[in-house]
């Protein structure tokens, strides 16, 4: 998502709930796809998080009630995905309280639908939602322009933010964002952020971070940092992805990268599918190993092409010619709520084994939230 104010997402949305019925239900999405006896036994016993899965795309926090209908629910509870981190972008001066909003209003809507939604504060969270059934959901933001001062990292951990990007796209106080025509890296006051993310325990993202402010990011934090929604330069020129050797020193780091399926980020060319997706992932494999790749899918379970054309046309307009956007978003093939199973079928036609399969399911994510993330003091 883009980062509006909500103020412009109350005015595109009109109050109507229109992206909710737009939505297929979760028995049109999957009645034409058959999963393998592995893909279907794979998923079921994984941790599956997906780090960057918005909720509801697009909807303001008066919507959110409105947007969990039966159908939706259903397709949560059929995705095979035990956590989703929440996380859309905010910038400019009202910051601050937009995300105060935000933070609170999620909270508001798990605590009152508690018996199939669960908070994530610990990394064990994310197991007893598996055990019990529940959806985990991860509060983030993809921008740090609420922290007003040093001392807002706290009180945002405090609030339950577990991950927030340095930058968006542009220059902010902290670096510069990966579509700036210069990058001059991290700031001072970017040192200071990811000092105190790093005593708090927020996990650091650099997903939508130039690369100079990528490598700085790496270098300056005491421990590892993710990229949780990003794909590989070497395959796809394109500004939003991460060269090799930020990948390579991500992962030296103890890092991991999220891999996305927004299209003009999986290929230039057409047709761009799942398989594509899965190039990425390899590539990172190879690169540096099944211990440093994940999935970060970059919007909810039913994707952008279905929104409608005025929410699109309103999101596309905040974004640079760079992005290079085509007519499609979604990449084929990866457009519904069973999308992970779509994913899994796709490594297993690749030959991975079970164990790194699981690893790039959710294991790696697991094991560096419950490396970087402390208990609230």
């Amino acid at each position: 998502m883009p980062p509006l104010s909500l103020a412009t997402r109350r005015a595109f949305i009109g109050g109507a709930g229109a992206i909710a019925a737009a939505s297929l239900s979760p028995a049109e999405a999957a009645a034409t796809r058959q999963y393998s006896r592995r893909t279907i036994d794979l998923v079921g016993r994984s941790l599956v998080i997906d780090m960057l899965a918005p909720i509801f795309m697009g909807d303001t926090p008066d919507l959110y009630d409105k947007a969990l209908t039966p159908a939706k629910l259903e397709a949560f509870k059929a995705s095979g995905v035990t956590a989703f981190h929440n996380s859309v972008g905010f910038n400019g001066p009202d910051s601050y309280a937009d995300v105060l909003t935000f933070l609170s209003a999620w909270s508001g809507f798990i605590g009152r639908n508690s018996d199939s939604f669960l908070l994530v504060d610990q990394a064990a969270d994310i197991d007893r939602a598996k055990a019990q059934g529940k959806i985990a959901v991860i509060h983030g933001v993809q921008n740090a322009d609420h922290f007003r001062t040093v001392d807002d990292v706290k009180a945002f951990y405090d609030l339950g933010q577990r991950a927030s990007q340095l930058t968006y796209n542009r220059q902010n106080l902290l670096g510069s964002g990966s579509t700036e025509r210069i990058d001059g890296g991290v700031t001072d006051y970017g040192a200071q952020i990811i000092q105190k993310m790093n005593e708090v325990g927020m996990l650091i993202d650099v997903s939508h971070s130039g690369d100079r402010t990528t490598l700085d990011a790496i270098e300056l934090s005491k421990g590892p940092i993710a990229v949780t929604h990003s794909n590989c330069r070497a395959l796809n020129d394109h500004p939003r992805l991460k060269t090799d050797e930020a990948i390579r020193k991500l992962a030296a780091k103890g890092g991991v990268m999220g891999i996305t399926a927004v299209r003009n980020f999986v290929s230039a060319k057409e047709p761009t599918t799942v398989e594509h997706i899965v190039d990425h992932i390899d590539h990172v494999a190879k690169l540096v190993g099944f211990e440093h790749v994940g999935v970060g899918s970059d919007s909810d379970l039913y994707g952008y092409d279905k929104l409608p054309d005025a929410v699109v046309k309103e999101m596309r307009s905040h974004y640079k010619a760079s992005y290079a956007f085509r007519d499609k978003l979604d990449t084929d093939g990866y457009d519904h709520p069973r999308r992970i199973y779509d994913l899994t079928e796709a490594m297993i036609r690749r030959g991975y084994s079970d164990a790194n399969i699981q690893a790039v399911l959710g294991g790696n994510f697991r094991r560096l939230l419950g490396q970087v993330w402390k208990a609230p003091t």
